[in-house]
């Protein structure tokens, strides 16, 4: 199935709102804090970074605008249109969901003033509602290909496939096993870590940080058994699971770095190893898949030819031979 004209403007479209929402609020952090270097080492954690203003966004709405200006071009000129539509759907409305009722809790009283809080929550039901409504419009706009002209949808090859499967298999399971070890070493800051609360400090926008991390695992996971079975939507889901890998893999590597954690890395303990392990795995994990996943696949299916075709001269697929003639010969 491919997507109709009217649908992929309409996807573009709503992915164009949500891009300028998170870019508003990117663009409002930098001027509350002055300048984007100081937003990067607050995002990063470093000790000496206190900007004026609690932020409302983290690296997440980064990854989320590319993916929001990947699925916008996609949208219009890819074969897997309706995918990519899916796919973003379903991450904004997975993301966006617990600001709902996070948004308004005590301790965001005290953090951010109450005109900023309702913008946030603008934008909040503006983004479920665009997320559904991407969902709804490569569901309702799909048609199947008419001529060779409408490039039928592309599955990945089956080395990108197994690739994928298996980065976004053990990222996965490596994100779960962190959210277990949470659980138990720290069981009083649940169900809090996971769906909010007035103790947390996360940024306005954004979810709780054990609802990130379930919402990538869960699509790490199913992007990577869709790209083992090679379906069409492996593509775009498993892009955007990459994507929401690399944000906390590239902050742990600056964090690495600016630490010079490396340098005494056989002094650190062992959850301290396995911290900065995970970190660079996440990263490199996250650029492989983008990267298998990016390559052009190959075609789901091929149009039949129709009675028209034959007259206007196409030759059938995979015939070798000149098209039969316009006109049957005589005594045909």
């Amino acid at each position: 199935m491919i997507l109709t004209r009217g649908a992929r403007v309409t996807g573009a479209v709503l992915c164009a709102v949500l891009a300028v929402t998170v870019a508003g609020w990117l663009v409002r952090d930098v001027r509350a804090v002055g300048h984007p270097g100081e937003l990067w080492r607050y995002w990063a954690g470093y000790v000496d970074a206190r900007p004026k203003l609690s932020t409302g966004t983290s690296p997440i709405d980064v990854a989320m605008l590319v993916v929001y200006t990947v699925a916008g071009v996609a949208a219009l000129r890819s074969s897997v249109a309706a995918a990519a539509l899916v796919a973003t759907g379903v991450a904004t409305v997975a993301l966006r969901l617990p600001g709902v009722w996070n948004i308004g809790v005590d301790g965001m009283d005290a953090r951010f003033p109450h005109e900023l809080r309702t913008r946030a929550l603008i934008c909040a039901f503006v983004a479920l509602a665009a997320g559904l409504a991407l969902i709804v419009t490569a569901g309702a706009g799909r048609r199947p290909p008419r001529d060779f002209y409408d490039r039928p949808p592309t599955r990945p090859g089956r080395g990108a496939s197994v690739t994928t499967f298996l980065l976004l298999g053990a990222s996965g399971a490596v994100v779960i096993a962190w959210e277990i070890r949470q659980a138990v070493t720290y069981p009083s800051r649940y169900p809090e870590w996971v769906v909010g609360g007035g103790s947390l400090t996360e940024p306005l926008t954004d979810p709780p940080p054990g609802w990130g991390s379930a919402v990538a695992a869960l699509l790490c996971l199913f992007a990577g058994i869709s790209a083992l079975s090679r379906a069409v939507h492996a593509r775009p889901f498993g892009m955007i699971a990459a994507g929401l890998l690399l944000p906390g893999g590239i902050i742990g590597i600056a964090r690495v770095l600016h630490f010079e954690l490396l340098d005494h890395f056989g002094k650190l303990p062992t959850e301290g190893r396995l911290t900065v392990l995970t970190w660079f795995f996440e990263t490199t994990a996250g650029v492989v898949v983008l990267l298998a996943m990016a390559c052009r696949g190959f075609p789901d299916s091929a149009p039949a030819p129709t009675a028209q075709d034959w007259r206007h001269g196409y030759p059938q697929p995979d015939v070798f031979g000149p098209p039969p003639p316009s006109q049957p010969p005589p005594g045909w």
